[in-house]
């Protein structure tokens, strides 16, 4: 799966995939089935039967209240096959913004590089319809969040904070952000915002996008910004980082 997508082709591949959605639909089903017939879920329904059709009767639709005992079995030591034949590499949590509490999620390698796939794929077909995004770099504010390990020693974060600390995201990302990614990988939140900002300010000339994944970061960033406009002008000026930002890596950066 080749990450690295021009304008065209991005728009090509897209327009391929939706103008046949059903072919392609049945095409990643079929994957799916395969590759997973003999995990203990699917096994349960389908009893080695792989066609699409037997799927369809055989399998309820379920909701996650359904599937969190597998994932609650995953987190405390039991093999990732019970549901899954890929490895899960890491559990992810979900923001809980829509049932009030985060959900766990299964995270496989490959995941990983659908999504980095994925994001190409959309920043090339934005950057056909907006003129010069290709241009400069993006002010994205982007932060990790602290992670725990599950029982089984797995590690429990967000999925934003496991793309983040992939090398899919440094090797086809970064370079397209005014923040180094020593300052995104700070788990000090105050330090890693206060560094984002002074090395945005600094490539000012560069920036063609502002952004942030919620619109509540965006409001504390402004806050944030109010409060500390006049230290970041000074850092600026006379070319020296105040001396309260102690993290190895923003200092370097």
């Amino acid at each position: 799966m080749e990450p690295t997508i021009s304008i065209g082709s991005g728009w090509k591949i897209l327009e391929g995939m939706t103008i046949n959605a059903y072919q392609t639909q049945q095409q990643v089903l079929e994957e799916i089935l395969t590759q997973n017939l003999h995990t203990e879920y699917l096994s349960q329904f389908l009893n080695g039967h792989s066609d699409k059709e037997h799927f369809k009767t055989k399998v309820p639709v379920v909701d996650y209240e359904d599937i969190k005992p597998y994932m609650e079995r995953i987190a405390n030591e039991e093999p990732s096959n019970i549901i899954l034949a890929e490895t899960v590499t890491a559990l992810t949590r979900s923001s809980g913004t829509s049932a009030g509490r985060p959900k766990l999620m299964p995270l496989t390698d490959s995941e990983l590089d659908r999504r980095t796939y994925g994001r190409c794929l959309i920043s090339s077909v934005i950057n056909k319809f907006v003129d010069g995004l290709d241009q400069g770099k993006r002010m994205q504010l982007l932060f990790v969040r602290p992670e725990i390990k599950a029982p089984s020693g797995l590690p429990t974060r967000s999925i934003l904070t496991s793309y983040l600390i992939c090398k899919n995201f440094e090797k086809h990302e970064s370079s397209l952000h005014t923040s180094p990614i020593a300052t995104i990988l700070c788990s000090d939140s105050k330090q890693s915002m206060y560094c984002q900002m002074l090395c945005a300010l600094l490539q000012r000339n560069e920036v063609v996008c502002v952004g942030l994944v919620f619109g509540s970061t965006l409001v504390q960033a402004i806050r944030f910004f109010e409060d500390y406009w006049k230290e970041l002008c000074s850092n600026i000026r006379r070319g020296q980082l105040s001396a309260w930002i102690s993290d190895t890596g923003c200092i370097n950066s």
